[in-house]
């Protein structure tokens, strides 16, 4: 199942709560009035306190305002935050200036905002913040007043150092920004690609899930379409043979039964009370997975062979995907043949499946299976374009569930001369056939 361009959108969505926002800036409001306390009341140093503290009240003021016009499960777009967070440069950078600029040793904190925005928001905005603080540093490095210090003496650092100062925060913006922004990045993709993953196992789920809801149907109907076929019967007993209802009542019986065969047929369906249907052999099981990758102009093998008896195998959602995923990107991508082979023996069960394509291009070869990593847009950019699995998550989704049921993959080109791509499946024996049942009805996340 491929997502659309819409359920893409609502995964990779950035939003930042409020409470959030509201939280950190009543811990700064506090810190910031105890910093001014501390400095006017204890240290008794001259400040501008009246201009500072009303700098203070107007953060609580937002913060209040903020606490009463939304509710505390409010999501903020990028735009809404970014705002925010620029007000929060601004009053910091208006606080500094009164007291001493890059000197005042908490000048570090105009790394707070930006930072904050990696977490969370879009490149752009992130970019946009560290900006402003740059900006803002680069203005208090020239323009400030003096640092409040004790009345009879007068501190002051060279220029040298404050530019010194001035580097610095710059460039631990510039390192802890782009460490933040990839670390998280990285984080959300990987959120996104889960969260695709369960949308679909879901998917499968419901789709095996279909026989269950057939079976129980026939269960349902049965005994009304008895009841018919009874008074159906009971009246042919009633009307003579040359009764012009007769001929009626004979199509009606025999409609009642025909359906009754129909709802007979549906109830073997059910996986839940089918041990049979649940369970296949190995090779039954692969040519299921095959089946509807046939006749797309590329030839299909299966090899199967090994030591001892067939293994029996669970049919579940997770298994079917990931093995279905795999052969149909080798479909897609060979020339004429895929050859899938199975083997087994009494400690471990494989899967190869090799197609005679381009193979994997070698500039992504280390990094596939891993979220939004892909080769569509190498070898056909036009089908990478047009569909949401050139995003790459297919593949990741698959490797994501055939390793959670127990396997191991390994991925490689031919050699020797040949094309082709080669990617191996193999699990412990023991554990493929013992736990697979629980991979199809367990949650991803």
């Amino acid at each position: 199942m491929l997502l659309n361009p819409t359920e893409y959108a609502q995964i990779q969505n950035r939003h930042l709560r409020l409470v959030t926002l509201i939280r950190l800036r009543w811990l700064a409001i506090i810190g910031q009035a105890l910093a001014i306390g501390l400095v006017s009341l204890v240290l008794e140093y001259q400040l501008p306190v009246a201009v500072c503290m009303s700098l203070v009240s107007l953060s609580a003021l937002l913060n209040i305002g903020l606490r009463v016009a939304y509710p505390s499960t409010q999501r903020l777009g990028p735009g809404t935050a970014t705002f925010l967070l620029g007000y929060d440069v601004f009053q910091l950078a208006s606080l500094l200036y009164l007291t001493g600029g890059l000197e005042n040793p908490f000048s570090f904190l105009l790394l707070v905002p930006p930072i904050i925005s990696a977490t969370a928001l879009p490149l752009k905005n992130t970019i946009f913040l560290g900006l402003l603080s740059a900006i803002a540093a680069s203005v208090l490095i020239i323009q400030y007043l003096p640092l409040p210090w004790h009345p009879d003496e007068t501190f002051s650092l060279s220029f040298t150092y404050l530019v010194g100062i001035w580097v610095s925060l710059l460039a631990s913006l510039l390192f802890i920004g782009v460490y933040v922004f990839s670390v998280a990045e990285e984080s959300r993709q990987i959120a996104a690609a889960l969260q695709a993953t369960e949308l679909v196992l879901a998917h499968e789920q419901q789709l095996t899930a279909l026989d269950g809801l057939a079976a129980a149907a026939a269960h349902e109907l049965g005994t009304p379409l008895a009841t018919i076929a009874l008074v159906s019967k009971e009246l042919q007993r009633e009307f003579s043979s040359d009764s012009p209802h007769m001929e009626d009542l004979v199509l009606i019986r025999e409609q009642a039964s025909r359906c009754r065969d129909i709802l007979g047929k549906l109830n073997s369906l059910s996986s839940s009370g089918d041990a049979q249907y649940n369970q296949l052999l190995f090779g039954s099981l692969l040519e299921e997975i095959v089946a509807p990758h046939r006749n797309f102009g590329v030839e299909l093998n299966i090899d199967l062979s090994g030591d001892g008896e067939e293994p029996l195998l669970v049919r579940n959602p997770g298994l079917l995907y990931g093995l279905g995923n795999i052969i149909e990107n080798a479909v897609d991508y060979a020339k004429t043949t895929v050859k899938i082979t199975g083997r087994w023996n009494a400690k471990q069960i494989s899967v190869s499946i090799e197609d005679d394509g381009p193979g994997f291009p070698s500039e992504i070869f280390k990094r596939l299976g891993e979220p939004y990593i892909t080769s569509r847009s190498q070898s056909d950019p036009h089908k990478a374009a047009e569909e949401p699995g050139g995003l790459g998550l297919g593949f990741f989704i698959a490797k994501t569930l055939l390793e959670r049921s127990g396997g191991h993959m390994v991925l490689q080109n031919k050699t020797n001369g040949k094309t082709g791509a080669v990617i191996k499946v193999h699990w412990s024996r023991e554990t493929i056939e013992t736990a697979g049942e629980a991979l199809g009805s367990s949650n991803l996340l």
